[in-house]
């Protein structure tokens, strides 16, 4: 196969948002924490209860689900969630029908790719490898590697800073306001996608080249698009 050069029409970068971008983990995320909620004696909650806090950092999650506040409950509720988390998350994740096509027709052109994700990267990692495809992209930011989460712009500045490129030259794609909030505070371009619970209205409030309900839009953008304002 013969790689191109990025079309200087096209991004030079491409930097994704991955629960419910990406990937649908929602099965996962759901069944770890009503596992957890079971085994401490929580009452049960519906699924989209969880489903709305997919994206946030996990502790944040805790609270709004669980309703805890104190530090140390937080992290023993954690403690156990990602054990098993470590037994089911992978194998309840898969990635959305045209999500590595996608991933895989950017890389032909060219084009350099990173995660940007408030999820930890191994886990990340571990659905592309199961699914051979971990070389389509050049790393991963999870919630380790920065010290503010989304909506900070610190996960995508740091992509920019390792590919040594300009925020006009990079596309951020996600399905949240937080995503939108942190392309916006990065000053890259930003595509939204509704695979999950945010609305195309809500995610329309943000600065964006595009809302669209498959990623294959984001192969249809270039630098030189017009980028609609937010109506705020």
């Amino acid at each position: 196969m013969t790689i191109q050069k990025p079309s200087p029409s096209f991004y030079s970068c491409y930097l994704f948002d991955f629960d419910y971008t990406l990937a649908d983990s929602s099965k996962g995320i759901t069944g770890c924490f009503h596992r957890t909620m079971k085994e401490f004696g929580f009452p049960p909650v519906d699924d989209m209860t969880i489903e709305r806090t997919i994206g946030l950092p996990m502790r944040e999650a805790v609270r709004r689900i669980v309703g805890l506040d104190d530090d140390g409950e937080i992290e023993t509720f954690l403690t156990r969630y990602r054990a098993l988390a470590d037994k089911h998350m992978t194998a309840n994740t898969h990635f959305y029908p045209e999500a590595l096509r996608v991933l895989r027709t950017l890389r032909e052109r060219g084009a350099k790719l990173a995660i940007i994700s408030s999820k930890t990267s191994h886990r990340i990692r571990e659905a592309f490898v199961r699914d051979n495809a971990e070389t389509l992209v050049d790393f991963i930011i999870g919630c380790e590697e920065v010290r503010e989460l989304k909506p900070s712009p610190e996960g995508i500045r740091l992509a920019l800073t390792r590919f040594a490129l300009a925020p006009e030259d990079a596309l951020y794609t996600g399905d949240s306001a937080t995503d939108a909030a942190a392309a916006q505070n990065a000053g890259v371009a930003f595509c939204g996608v509704t695979h999950g619970v945010t609305t195309a209205g809500e995610l329309a409030a943000y600065p964006h080249k595009a809302i669209s309900d498959t990623l294959e839009t984001v192969l249809t953008l270039t630098a030189a698009s017009f980028e609609k304002k937010s109506e705020k």
